[in-house]
């Protein structure tokens, strides 16, 4: 989404020759991939993980960190690979979204016009949102060391990167959208009078 809202902004007259198909294609396929390989590299670690004081796992669903903290033997080299790979898939990412934005911000602020400026800000900052949203939670799970509050702070993190998050989604994106808004509002006056 950093790249395509880049590409919009940045240079929207070769937006169709730039986003083409096969474009789109290997971006998808490289996401596949990437994402594939994020979990080999979880995956085959917590196989060779020993659990002999529990196995019941203190968390809403099977994360890595969860299951770092549940076994007796291999638990340190997994949170050292848990914490590259947060490294390496947070890392990077991050800093391509940081540098589509600036070079994005550095072309909004060249607009004349406010109503430009405004069009282009509004573009924008659904995205930016959803990021900062999810990195923020997905950062306190994994990069925040332990206390007497990660108990209860880490499985409410990881509902909202996990789940939350990638739902409200497309409900913000499909807010942008003029039709949506009318319908919403539709909604909520016929509700509204239904009640009294």
């Amino acid at each position: 989404m950093a790249y395509d809202r880049y590409v919009a902004i940045c240079d929207p007259l070769h937006y169709h020759t730039i986003l083409n198909r096969k474009h789109s294609l290997v971006l998808a396929s490289g996401t596949w991939l990437s994402g594939s390989l994020n979990s080999l590299v979880i995956t085959i670690p917590a196989s060779h993980m020993s659990f002999c004081h529990s196995r019941t796992i203190h968390q809403f669903f099977c994360d890595a960190k969860a299951l770092a903290y549940i076994s007796c033997a291999g638990g340190e080299d997994f949170v050292i690979v848990v914490y590259m790979e947060v490294l390496t898939y947070g890392t990077f990412p991050v800093l391509f979204c940081v540098t589509s934005y600036i070079k994005i911000i550095r072309v909004i602020l060249q607009i004349k016009s406010r109503e430009g400026r405004k069009k282009a800000f509004s573009t924008c900052s659904s995205h930016l949102t959803v990021v900062f949203m999810f990195y923020m939670t997905a950062l306190t799970v994994y990069m925040l060391p332990p206390s007497e509050y990660s108990s209860v702070l880490e499985p409410l993190s990881s509902v909202l990167y996990a789940v939350v998050i990638p739902m409200i989604n497309p409900l913000i994106y499909s807010l942008r959208n003029k039709d949506m808004k009318c319908a919403l509002l539709r909604l909520l006056r016929v509700g509204g009078m239904t009640k009294y």
